[in-house]
């Protein structure tokens, strides 16, 4: 007779991921726990038993993406009422029952802290047949210990097939956040800040060892704020995690984000200097070049603290590479107050900066107390001309690099795939260095997941495009 756990067919799965490397972790996890209730991953939305969009809150156009999506799938519900669809993460804590009312073939709705819970609710809302919701409480809801233990922590068994590449992966060193920058929805939907176990950390970080993975990024959203307290009263900072991990048997690189320009101390950044595995890439954001607009925005700094703090970097880790996040057209934004930013972009000579138009939040204090008053076109234009000044540094920068060989950890394909006449088996690949640069070469397949020479020879302001010494291909191909 045969098994009818392994005749039955297996339910599919479709996933859709929106917004930061926390959002891409916890849908890893998610679809780790699934799979052991009998799911499998589906790429093809029209085949998949249960639909799942993990969402973003940072700015509205994330939203607009999964309301969209929604409003799309509806006629999958109605041709199939059985196919589960869940909405989980930033958006469902922020949003709550709107998502039911504005989508109503949606059956679950789950916070981030609440995602250990997906099979059960899944499984309940067939069951009962109505939308199961669960979130977390408000920040206001009662005492700090109350609303942490709303936030629990997940971080189930990893699911290898959901990483972008499968020698590198994420690892959750704290959740949430306790800054409250008045543009930004975070310590609302992603609770208060709380550091996980360094031996869980560790445990973690060597299932991934033994799962083939060499790069690990340790993610928070200050995660320089990083400080665990043991029983016994010693506390581990991110300096002493980089270096315990460090210590792992096949291991070749440690990278960490988001850091807070507090939090950046001296003992972090020479582990950074000191440790050989740690890349030499820190992504600190400044927000804003006006000490006006950063006090508006609660950023806690001045522009000369952020300075100082940059010179400090530079100084105790030569050659490291910066980068930062600048958002424009925020509210009381004058002219002057955009020209400062850009001087500072200038001065400051970030490996690039990752620029974005002010977005209201329901649910931030600059929504409630500050008018959002700079024009879209005026965003807009200010959006496009720091953006362009960043593209031309990162472009010299980037061409200070043709003629010198760079480590690379390749990562695969790149995105537009060529191939060299003449060479079989050659594909246009891509990694990155220890201090982030993307790279594209041509190499050969065998290539993927080493960590490799390659020599530069031309620059654009994204990407620096190599050669593998003709040794190293020999050996590739042997």
């Amino acid at each position: 007779m045969a098994d009818q756990s392994t005749s039955q067919p297996r339910k599919k799965l479709y996933i859709e991921t929106v917004g930061c490397q926390m959002n891409v972790l916890d849908s890893e996890l998610v679809v780790a726990r699934l799979r052991e209730q009998g799911y499998e991953l589906t790429t093809e939305i029209d085949q998949a038993d249960t639909i799942l969009y993990n969402t973003c809150s940072v700015r509205q156009h994330a939203e607009d993406k999964i309301y969209s999506a929604l409003g799309r799938i509806k006629h999958i519900k109605r041709r199939r009422p059985e196919v589960s669809i869940g909405v989980l993460g930033c958006m469902a804590q922020k949003d709550q029952e709107q998502i039911l009312k504005r989508a109503p073939h949606v059956d679950v709705v789950v916070g981030p802290g609440q995602l250990a819970r997906v099979p059960q609710l899944l499984a309940r809302a067939r069951e009962v047949g109505s939308p199961q919701l669960a979130v977390s409480l408000d920040r206001d809801a009662g005492s700090r210990a109350t609303i942490t233990a709303s936030f629990e922590g997940y971080d189930a068994d990893r699911e290898p097939a959901m990483r972008p590449s499968p020698f590198q992966a994420f690892v959750r060193v704290m959740m949430g956040c306790d800054k409250f920058c008045t543009y930004c929805i975070v310590p609302s939907v992603r609770g208060p800040e709380q550091s996980r176990p360094p031996a869980a950390i560790l445990g973690e970080a060597r299932l991934l060892v033994d799962q083939g993975v060499k790069e690990i990024t340790l993610l928070g959203q200050t995660v320089n704020s990083y400080k665990y307290r043991e029983p016994d009263g010693r506390i581990t900072r991110l300096s002493d995690l980089l270096s315990r991990i460090a210590a792992l048997p096949g291991i070749e690189r440690i990278k960490f984000i988001t850091s807070f320009p507090n939090d950046m101390t001296d003992d972090l950044l020479q582990a950074v200097r000191d440790l050989p595995l740690a890349s030499r890439y820190i992504h600190v954001p400044a927000q804003s070049g006006c000490d006006a607009v950063l006090r508006r925005m609660k950023r806690m700094y001045t522009v000369s603290f952020y300075e100082d703090m940059l010179a400090r970097m530079r100084e105790t880790v030569p050659g490291v590479a910066v980068s930062s996040d600048f958002i424009v057209g925020f509210c009381g934004e004058t002219e002057e107050s955009f020209e400062r930013t850009v001087r500072l972009v200038e001065r400051a000579r970030f490996k690039n900066s990752f620029i974005f138009k002010y977005s209201p939040r329901r649910g931030t204090k600059a929504d409630e107390l500050f008018p959002d008053d700079v024009a879209e076109e005026v965003k807009k234009r200010r959006n496009n001309d720091l953006l362009a000044v960043q593209t031309a540094i990162s472009l010299q920068d980037n061409r200070e690099f043709i003629g010198r060989e760079v480590t690379v950890l390749v990562e695969g394909r790149s995105r537009s795939t060529t191939r060299r006449e003449g060479w079989d088996g050659v594909d246009q690949l891509t990694g990155r260095t220890s201090c982030d640069r993307i790279v594209v070469f041509e190499g050969q397949q065998r290539l993927v997941g080493r960590s490799i020479q390659v020599r530069v020879e031309d620059a654009s302001a994204v990407t620096l495009f190599g050669e593998v010494p003709t040794t190293d291909r020999i050996e590739a191909a042997v």
